[in-house]
C-alpha cells in the first residue's frame, strides 16, 4: 500500500513538473472560445492565442510574493535602543 501511494504521489510530481515545463516553454495556448478563427474574439483579442492557466498562476504569485517582501515605502525603520 505505501508503494502505492509513493507511486501516485511521483505521477502526480511528474505531471505538474511537466505542465509547468509547458507553461515556461510555452506560456501562451489555443483560445478555446473561438481557436484562431475569429478576429472579433474579446477572450484572444483576435489572436487565437490566450496566456495558460499556469503562466497566470506563476504570475501572480510572482507578483505577490514580490508584493510581500518589499519593505513598506511609507513606514520608518524602527530605531534600536542600546
Amino acid at each position: 500500500m505505501p508503494a502505492l501511494v509513493l507511486l501516485v504521489a511521483l505521477t502526480v510530481l511528474a505531471a505538474a513538473a511537466v505542465y509547468a515545463a509547458g507553461c515556461w516553454l510555452a506560456p501562451f495556448g489555443p483560445c478555446g472560445r473561438c481557436h484562431g478563427h475569429d478576429r472579433l474574439c474579446r477572450r484572444c483579442d483576435g489572436t487565437g492565442r490566450r496566456v495558460r492557466a499556469g503562466r497566470r498562476l506563476h504570475t501572480y504569485l510572482r507578483a505577490l510574493y514580490r508584493e510581500g517582501s518589499r519593505p513598506d515605502p511609507g513606514r520608518r525603520p524602527e530605531r534600536r535602543r542600546p
